[in-house]
């Protein structure tokens, strides 16, 4: 009678191809989801971007004295997130600490500089159909920073404590995962609204 052979994935180096925690599995089908719904309100953005307009479809022109440099500020949370992450994996504390501090820190200013930005504008979410797609798409994200701050801010917590290490490094790795989805989400809300309207 043959003999299963049983893996102890324990004992896999990191890195290993092959291997990944369930964790990491639902997080991705949960990526794949939000991705989704920000693929829908995109569309539905150049959807009625592209049609008839009586007048000016946009507003205003979006400025970006807040925008860009926001968007350099979540670009450079994402550097730290792997930061940390590099840390974690490697056994070094004070990087993983580092790294997911700095993570936190460049988040916060995000969302304290979106919501200034917000508060800049001369239209408001019922003002205009392009008022409403540009407060919904960015309230979205809004919604998922935060959330990814929450992760942050508990991963950091429980690396304080020193539940992370290179044996246990999937919690982080998943965290991040989610954290640089954020990021790239960004990237294509700010090209969108932010690029697109001196394009047309």
């Amino acid at each position: 009678m043959n003999e299963v052979a049983v893996v102890d994935r324990t004992e896999l180096p990191v890195g290993s191809i092959g291997y990944h925690a369930a964790g990491w599995w639902g997080m991705l089908g949960g990526i794949l989801t939000e991705g989704a719904l920000f693929a829908y309100l995109l569309f539905s953005y150049y959807y009625t971007a592209i049609q008839p307009h009586s007048g000016p479809w946009v507003d205003e022109l979006p400025s970006f004295t807040l925008s860009l440099p926001n968007t350099f500020v979540l670009l450079a949370s994402s550097v730290a997130v792997w930061f940390g992450e590099y840390g974690t994996k490697r056994g070094d504390r004070l990087i993983q600490l580092i790294g997911l501090g700095t993570a936190v820190a460049l988040g916060i200013v995000f969302v304290i500089v979106q919501y200034f930005e917000w508060q800049n504008k001369s239209f408001t979410l019922a003002s205009s159909q392009y008022g409403s797609l540009f407060f919904t798409i960015t309230g979205f994200h809004m919604a998922h920073v935060i959330v990814g701050l929450i992760i942050l801010i508990s991963l950091l917590y429980w690396a304080a404590r020193g539940y992370f290490g290179p044996i246990r490094h999937s919690p982080v790795s998943i965290g991040a995962i989610y954290w640089h989805f954020v990021d790239a989400v960004w990237l294509t809300v700010f090209f969108t609204l932010y690029i697109t309207p001196y394009l047309s």
